[in-house]
This record gives structure tokens, sequence and C-alpha cells, in this order.
């Protein structure tokens, strides 16, 4: 089993409306997707809607497995432990690549084809995604150029076609904050 090495910890209000901490454990949800060459999982929490609802003590809504994309009109934070690549990603097809995602319910946001793309694990999703790399270093591959990510560094990845590779040798912790977005017409597919 995998356990996750940090705490989530959530506020609410008891019954005369003080401020208390309902909850201060690991993520409930942790889960290795794309076998011993994907990254791990920790899901942090989701909201529904927005504006999110605010109540004394709710919870969590409830989610079945882990799913790459927030809810419509809602929100997901995740942390992600990001392995160093090596050369079985190279082989990846873009079939292999599609069942990479569909692990998470977005095989049709792989990018990937058996020829041409930059990264086996390219990918475009309809979301606002902010990145904050916690540790390590990670690679952000776009259809034109690249950049190396360091501890510390945030990305602002705005539904654009993206891949990430952990070329460091070592693992990269990162967190995102995904945002339900809405593409204008022009740059949907």
């Amino acid at each position: 089993m995998i356990k996750a090495p940090f705490r989530r910890i959530v506020t609410g209000h008891d019954a005369s409306g003080k401020s208390v901490i309902l909850e201060d454990a690991p993520p409930p949800r942790v889960a290795r997707i794309g076998g011993e060459l994907g990254p791990i999982f920790y899901e942090v929490w989701n909201t529904r809607e927005t504006p999110a609802r605010i109540d004394r003590a709710s919870g969590e809504p409830h989610e079945d497995g882990i799913v790459l994309a927030p809810p419509k009109h809602g929100t997901r934070i995740r942390v992600l432990d990001v392995p160093p690549e090596d050369e079985r990603l190279e082989s990846l097809s873009a079939e292999q690549a599609r069942a990479h995602f569909a692990e998470v319910g977005a095989a049709e946001a792989s990018t990937h084809q058996d020829s041409g793309s930059r990264h086996a694990l390219m990918h475009r999703t309809e979301t606002i995604d902010y990145g904050i790399v916690l540790e390590g270093e990670i690679t952000l591959i776009m259809d034109e150029g690249e950049t190396v990510v360091r501890a510390g560094d945030i990305v602002v990845q705005r539904g654009t076609n993206h891949g990430w590779a952990n070329r460091s040798g070592k693992n990269c912790r990162i967190a995102f904050i995904l945002i339900d977005g809405e593409f204008d017409a022009d740059l949907a597919r």
C-alpha cells in the first residue's frame, strides 16, 4: 500500500459556528497510475461548483477512483510524485498512451501520435492548472519549446497541449490545482 507522506488538514465549523479542524490525516485516495513508470497521485480535495459551497462539515464530495480533470464547474487539488523517466517511456505507442490516460478517465486527453510527438504523455485538457514544484525538478514540454521547472517555480497551464518529463534522475513532487475551463471556439478541437 502507498502511504501519503504529508497531511491533509480540513477545517470547518462546529454547531455554534466556531472554526474547528475536521480532519488531520494523509489524503485518503492515493494511487500509482500507469504502472511502475507512472506517477503516484495523492488526491487532496475537489469541489463541484463555483462558487464553492461552504457549510459546517460536509466533507469532500465523494469520487470513485482517480479522475484527471476537475468536476464540471469545479476544482481539484492533487500532489504527484513523478519518478525519473527511463527508456521504456520512449517506446510507448499512441494506443498505450491513451490507455495510460484512460486509467484516470481521460483517454481523449492524450495527443501522442506514433510519430512526431515531442513526448509520449503529451496531453490537453479543458482546464486552467496551477502547477507548483515542491521538490526536485521536471521539464514542461510544449508543442514549441520546453523549460525546466524547479522547486518553488509555478506553472500556469492554460489548456495547452503539454507533457511532463522527469529527466533529473530523482523524484519530483508537484502540486496541481485544476480549475474547470471552457475553450474559446477557435481553440476547441
